[in-house]
């Protein structure tokens, strides 16, 4: 079996517990992250506001402009890759860090104009430096793998007109599982999808027929419903299994596998 977990990039999310938990696996494994805070950190330093917007559908996300999309490049695969590449050397694993746009792992098309909602009002915004991922180099990953390296992967991808852009790293993640038929482990700062979001005692265990999935879409809010999305995406793709879980846990990523978390399957959108 073969496990793509994906480390948030949020301040309240600990990579270390993870990393360690990665060098004691059994199975073949890809990392895939994010870095929010490291973006926005970055931005700051510069004196620069990061800006976010609401699609029409509610999901919030960031807008790249070609100012942001420089910082983006900067601090993901360079300064949060170069850190999680390290972690797991020093805990003894082999890793070596690619982005989405070495050896065109991660392809797909480049976004003209977004749709967003300002004031209440439907408006179109050009500029954005995004895109959607179409295609994942499924033999590069699964080359490393065999040769005994831990690819450790983050956006930008590379866009249909040759230009690196941002994208969604919860969907790359996604996208990364669905094209091994792997089991994706998204750790997060939660301990799963919960009915009220508010209570953690709520927390959704499994999701394994239509109307369960049904009321993990009307759970998740906030940022949470990007994950779900991307859960989705993943075994449409051909995932295994997809579970939310935390990365704060002790031994996160065999919690997960073992049980802990949320547990989407694949029978569960069909």
């Amino acid at each position: 079996m073969t496990v793509v977990v994906k480390i948030g990039g949020a301040r309240a999310v600990d990579p270390a517990g993870a990393l360690g938990d990665i060098a004691e696996l059994d199975e073949d494994c890809v990392v895939v992250h994010g870095g929010s805070t490291a973006v926005d950190d970055t931005l700051d330093a510069m004196g620069e506001e990061p800006e976010y917007v609401e699609t029409p559908s509610g999901v919030v996300g960031r807008f790249t402009d070609e100012a942001t999309m420089n910082v983006f490049k900067m601090a993901l695969p360079g300064l949060v890759n170069t850190d999680l590449v390290t972690g797991l050397q020093n805990a003894g694993v082999d890793a070596i860090g690619l982005s989405g746009v070495d050896a065109g792992l991660l392809t797909g098309a480049r976004k003209s104009a977004v749709r967003v909602v300002e004031d209440g009002k439907k408006k179109i915004r050009r500029g954005d430096h995004s895109g959607s991922i179409d295609d994942v180099d499924a033999t590069l990953l699964a080359t490393l793998l065999t040769g005994g390296y831990t690819p450790v992967v983050s956006p930008p991808m590379l866009a249909d007109d040759g230009v690196a852009v941002n994208t969604d790293a919860d969907r790359a993640a996604a996208a990364v599982a669905g094209a091994l038929g792997a089991t994706l482990v998204v750790l997060t700062d939660v301990a799963g999808v919960y009915a009220d979001p508010d209570d953690p005692e709520t927390r959704i265990e499994s999701v394994a027929t239509p109307d369960e999935y049904e009321a993990l879409e009307a759970a998740a809010e906030g940022f949470m419903t990007r994950k779900v999305m991307a859960a989705t995406e993943a075994l449409e793709a051909g995932a295994d299994s997809v579970v939310v879980a935390s990365a704060n846990a002790d031994r996160p990523v065999r919690g997960a596998l073992d049980g802990d978390g949320t547990h989407i399957h694949p029978e569960a959108i069909q």
